[in-house]
This record gives C-alpha cells, structure tokens and sequence, in this order.
C-alpha cells in the first residue's frame, strides 16, 4: 500500500489510461509492458470470439486457528488472484477475439479432487490451477497423464515436486522451501549474520523446511550453530492465559544457545514461532517461518509497478493481495499470455508458449518471470520482509550465476534429480 493514498489513486488511474490507449493488460508493470494490440493483431469485427476456460480446483484442507487472527485466510484466498488475472487477460482479449473464463471448483475436506478436475476436464478444460496438498496434486496430474491438460500448482511447496516425482504436466507458480531458504539465507550471508540457531518444530512441514535451511546454510556460507528442538505445547494460544504462558516460557527456552547472529525458527505448523520475536533470552532478530520470512508477494510490496496491482487488487477483493493470490494471479496471466501470443486456444500451442524460454510475463517483480525447463518451476525473484515492510529481494547482490542470478535461487539445473513422468 502506497504512503500517499492520494499519490497511489492518481498514478493507478493515470497507468489504467496508458494500458488502455496502448490495449496493454493491466497487469503490467511499467518498464515491463505486456504484449500491445501491434504485437497480436486485432480480428476483423465479424470473426468468431475463441473461448479460453481456465479452471480453478481447490482442495480445503483442514488447517489448525492460526495464532494471530490476520493470518486467518480469506475464503476467496487464491481465486481472487486468478480472478483479477482474469479481467487483465480479457482486456487484451477484447483486441484478439479471445475470452478468458474461470470455473472453480471447491472440493470439501475429505471430498473427491478426482471427480472434481473430471469434470472440468470433460467441461472442455486444458489449464487449470491447483491449490491443493501435494499428494492430491500428484494424483490430480497422475489422473490426466498424456491428456491435453496442464496443471498449475499455486500452492504446494514441496521440493519433492520439482525433484524425484516432478510431473511434466504440472507448472509451479508457488516457490518451493528450497528458493524460500535460499532467499532467505542469501540476504542474511550479506548482512554478514551467518551464525543461526534454529529452534525446529516436530511435524514434517517443520523438518521439510530445517533441511531446506540446513542445505541453504551449506550453499552460501551459514554456520547452524545449534538447533533445538519445541516440543512444549502452548497455552490456550490465543487466550490470556496462553499469552502469559508464552511470555515466561520461551525467554528460557531459548537460554543457553551458543554465540548467535539471528535465531532461525523452523514452524511451518505455526506452533510456536510467531512467539519468537522480542521473547528470546538474547537480544537477536528472529527469521525464517517468523519474524523476517522470504515469500512470493506481500501486500506492502510497491516497487516495478506494484502499487497499481496492489489498488487494483484492493478495489477488486477488498482486502490484501497475499502470496497465493499472487500465484494464481501469474499463472492465469500465464495462460492469457500463451494464447495472447499463439493467436489460439489450441493447447500444444498455448502451451509451447507457456513453457518458452521467451514467454514475455511481466510479475512486478523487476523482471520478466519464465517456467525452469528442468522441473516446471516459476523462476522469479523472492520478497524478504517483516508483518509490516519489504526488507529486501533476493537473489542478493553478488551471488552470482553464470546464466541468470535467479537460479541462484532453488535447484539449478546441474542438481535437478527431475526425470519427468
């Protein structure tokens, strides 16, 4: 969100002017224009409008009360995203005679994915975003193997997906822990904090993100001096009584650790590590799934254009643009700028598209973003921030790589275990 509001209203409407003389989608950031009307020529009046059917499946999953109630998800957390991409894809679309159409289809706790992406799959869909856990989305891509369909996973982090049981019929627009970590870890190596004690919880998320932390601290130079392990259960969470339970019991948990820079917590299970901050036994900031913490967007993220997306996002949704929004909104922005270019809806077409080194996709994020060819991954710089302010945007100055600074970021091809099925 701009610090001006008066600024942020008039530089959204004066962009909306450019995008609209120049047939530009809105989505666009500045330096970073989307294909114009002289790139994909207009159809005659009279030609037919080809429909384009995105589809949208959401697995609920059963998630435990956050312990700060702004975490609460929004019940549209996802499908707003790739419903505003959708409005940027018509508006080129009105220019090509294409349409752009979303279904969604909610799939209840314990319900069947299978049937679900049936039925979009016989509605005539070939692109459809995934917002599912990572075994519902491996049989989800298992389900349509050899078909005409591709699979966007906007929110499963797992790197097993990119590595030993990558698909080929699956993208990911969500980064995975590994580029998460790395991101992170970069940007402490440059603030020369590289001494990390890590407090791990115990469910698999939390270790699935401890090894990631642990291979970034190989890959750029962080020692782990200790990591310790949570196995208390908190108070009431959210009650008074949790609160001053807290409040005594992790300024002596974390007493004792050796000489430390920044105290790294492991806490995808959200047990325990938003506590952390200002409640550790020694003065020192706190990373990881809490305090400083490396993800796709955040709401306060302003650079390359960003301000008008967020406006617009917060006119749209009313309310914050957060990071699974975020990754469904680029991968429908992908597939509006795959048929954008093809001229077409014919899926090996579109798709070629999608996955050319060449896709030209602006993200707001000081680049143009494409898909990895050795895993389906998003290339794309990550966000390092606190609840309230961007920090920095990683890959970090003077990481470097020999063909692009962003495959710093995560697994590179020389390390991809990814033999698609």
């Amino acid at each position: 969100m701009g610090k001006n509001p008066r600024l942020s209203v008039l530089f959204s409407v004066a962009w909306f002017a450019v995008n609209a003389l120049a047939a530009t989608p809105l989505g666009a950031a500045p330096e970073q224009a989307e294909p114009t009307s002289a790139q994909a020529p207009v159809s005659p009046a009279s030609a037919e409008v080809t429909k384009v059917p995105v589809g949208y499946l959401k697995q609920e999953v059963k998630r435990p009360i956050p312990l700060s109630r702004l975490h609460v998800e929004p019940e549209d957390y996802g499908i707003a995203g790739a419903e505003m991409a959708l409005k940027d894809n018509n508006t080129t679309g009105r220019f090509t005679k294409q349409e752009f159409t979303l279904d969604v289809e909610r799939v209840p706790i314990g319900g069947d994915a299978l049937a679900a992406l049936q039925r979009l799959v016989d509605s005539g869909h070939h692109f459809i975003l995934v917002d599912a856990p990572a075994e519902t989305l491996l049989a989800l891509s298992d389900a349509v193997k050899g078909k005409d369909v591709l699979l966007f996973n906007v929110r499963a982090e797992d790197e097993e997906l990119r590595q030993e049981q990558c698909r080929a019929n699956i993208l990911h627009t969500a980064p995975d822990r590994y580029m998460l970590a790395d991101a992170l870890a970069q940007y402490l190596v440059w603030k020369k904090w590289q001494r990390w004690f890590v407090v791990k919880g115990v469910f698999p998320e939390d270790l699935a993100y401890l090894e990631a932390i642990r291979r970034a601290a190989k890959r750029f130079g962080g020692t782990i001096v200790e990591e310790r392990e949570y196995k208390e259960a908190p108070g009431a969470r959210r009650s008074d009584t949790g609160e001053l339970q807290i409040q005594r019991q992790m300024p002596v948990f974390t007493q004792g650790a050796p000489d430390y820079d920044v105290l790294i917590a492991a806490d995808e299970s959200d047990v325990f590590g938003p506590y952390l901050p200002f409640r550790t036994w020694d003065p020192r900031p706190v990373a990881g799934t809490a305090g400083l913490v490396a993800m796709s967007w955040h709401p306060a993220h302003e650079q390359w254009g960003a301000t008008q997306m967020q406006n617009r996002f917060q006119r749209f949704a009313k309310r914050f643009l957060w990071p699974v929004d975020y990754q469904a909104w680029v991968a429908v922005r992908a597939i509006g700028e795959g048929a954008t270019r093809a001229h077409s809806a014919d899926f090996a077409t579109v798709n070629g598209v999608i996955r050319s080194p060449d896709l030209d996709l602006a993200a707001f994020k000081g680049r143009k973003v494409t898909f990895r060819s050795w895993d389906g991954q998003l290339r794309q710089p990550i966000i390092v921030a606190d609840s309230d302010l961007p920090v920095s945007v990683s890959p970090q100055p003077g990481f470097l790589h020999q063909k692009d600074e962003v495959d710093t970021l995560g697994i590179d091809e020389p390390e991809t275990k990814c033999k698609f099925k």
